[in-house]
């Protein structure tokens, strides 16, 4: 039957001007469970791309089983509950019985920005040349009201829109595969995961740069369709009852701080700990029945998850030295996440120090530490 449409699809599809989707089928019985199927008809770069008809289109048929998705060998599941903070651009994860970490989320994405720019100036240039009367004599382009202007493309403004799709959809697709990556990371320690519930999109207006790079709420799906997938169960917790980042478990106050205070330390004594990995650790420990840190018990695994969480910022600290450039949000200063001067740096002649007149200066430079 699929195949018979497939013979003729403009009459098939015939007059979709607005939905261009058509069921073939829903609900029919394949021996296994339901099913559903439709064809996708959607427009080709031009009418010699391949697989398009003669008005350039192409047609796809996308059938959609009931069943549970196949997991690969490799990747294993774990059994343990997991607390995690997801942020702009971290992720700190802090199983109850294993090992901490706070890291860059999507680190491994590299956006030419530069390339990206070119291309997007290029098109403007392009569209105002073929466009000219929709722009005023200051640049700027013509208010017509409610009138919806109608701007014509060339054809370079074409292919160098078709360069700039296709940088695009790599960084996706890179982005995709780092998510898939991360959640089977996750899934392998445990299959438990708490975290709070956060406006993603709301994020979008003081974070845009990296939430559009890093899409975390795409992330979070993912993972909360991988770990349904193996029995396990992904818990939001509301932040307005739970206020992780104010709260300490030391003495059971809710103090408020900065974004800009990336440290929790408390008179109690709880302390000094970084913000985001003390956030996933309370949410590790709290009670699925009663979501609040207060009903927590949080005594007994602080004497054990403390070293770990020191342990997973020291980590940090390493790279940082070692001179990979990390976000503000993991409390490293700035300075620490320079790379480090060498110390077999040629020294300056003395004719051009005179020259500059610190020659003084050079005499009493320090002889660099002996390794």
């Amino acid at each position: 039957m699929v195949l018979e449409r497939l013979e003729q699809p403009h009459r098939l599809l015939g007059g979709l001007s607005r939905d261009r989707d058509r069921r073939l089928g829903h609900h029919g019985d394949l021996g296994r469970g339901d099913w559903d199927g439709r064809l996708l008809q959607r427009r080709a770069s031009s009418e010699r791309a391949a697989g398009a008809d003669t008005r350039g289109f192409r047609y796809v048929v996308q059938l959609a089983l009931e069943a549970i998705p196949h997991r690969k060998k490799k990747h294993a599941v774990g059994n343990d509950i997991i607390g995690a903070d997801l942020g702009p651009s971290t992720i700190a994860l802090v199983p109850r019985a294993g090992e901490a970490s706070l890291a860059v989320f999507c680190g491994e994405l590299a956006p030419d920005a530069q390339a990206i720019g070119r291309l997007q100036r290029r098109m403007d240039r392009q569209r105002r040349a073929a466009n000219p009367e929709h722009y005023d004599e200051r640049g700027r382009i013509k208010k017509q009201g409610k009138k919806r202007l109608r701007w014509k493309t060339s054809k370079s403004y074409e292919r160098t829109r078709r360069r700039k799709a296709t940088r695009e959809r790599k960084l996706a697709a890179h982005r995709k595969s780092l998510h898939g990556h991360h959640v089977h990371e996750i899934v392998a320690v445990g299959n438990t995961v708490i975290l709070e519930k956060i406006s993603y999109k709301a994020w979008q207006k003081q974070y845009g740069k990296s939430v559009g790079l890093r899409a975390p709420g795409m992330f979070v799906e993912h993972l909360r369709r991988t770990v349904a997938s193996t029995g396990g169960i992904l818990i939001e917790v509301p932040t307005r009852s739970t206020k992780l980042s104010q709260f300490c478990h030391g003495c059971g106050r809710c103090l408020k701080k900065p974004l800009s205070q990336r440290w929790h330390q408390c008179a109690c004594g709880i302390g000094p700990v970084q913000r985001d990995l003390y956030a996933a650790f309370l949410a590790a420990y709290l009670d699925p029945d009663h979501l609040l840190p207060s009903c927590a018990q949080y005594v007994i695994p602080w004497e054990g998850a403390e070293a770990r969480l020191q342990a997973a910022h020291e980590q940090v600290q390493q790279r940082a030295n070692d001179g990979q450039s990390l976000p503000r949000s993991m409390g490293v200063p700035r300075a620490g996440a320079r790379r480090p001067q060498s110390l077999g740096e040629p020294t300056p002649e003395p004719a051009f120090l005179l020259t500059q007149g610190r020659l003084a200066a050079w005499k009493d430079r320090s002889e660099p530490p002996v390794l």
